[in-house]
């Protein structure tokens, strides 16, 4: 499963908001090759489901995941963070055994 922080919750439904999307639209996390530690993180909206796709609802917010994706984010929680020190979603990854600086990758 993926979780999502109170103060992500507030941010995927204001940009959702924002873009005047439909109840159809889920939040679709996916890993992909690249960044300074292999791989990096991506989210956008969607409302697509495929048929391999894992299905999450979290404090009312959907998210959509690949099969292969879900292999290196079960267990995340993504969280949003607005302070000093950046600004952005970033993932709780309990699989990463290494993160770059900027939190956008990591490796396992």
């Amino acid at each position: 499963m993926i979780t999502v922080s109170d103060k992500a919750k507030e941010k995927v439904e204001k940009l959702m908001r924002d873009a005047e999307l439909d109840a159809t639209y889920r939040l679709r996390a996916s890993v992909a090759g690249g960044g300074c530690s292999g791989l990096s993180y991506k989210l956008d909206f969607d409302n697509e489901v495929k048929p391999m796709d894992q299905e999450f609802e979290d404090k009312g917010v959907r998210v959509v995941v690949d099969m292969k994706s879900f292999l290196y984010l079960a267990g995340t929680e993504l969280d949003f963070s607005d302070g000093l020190n950046g600004k952005g979603f970033y993932f709780d990854n309990p699989n990463a055994s290494r993160t770059c600086g900027c939190g956008e990758s990591f490796s396992v």
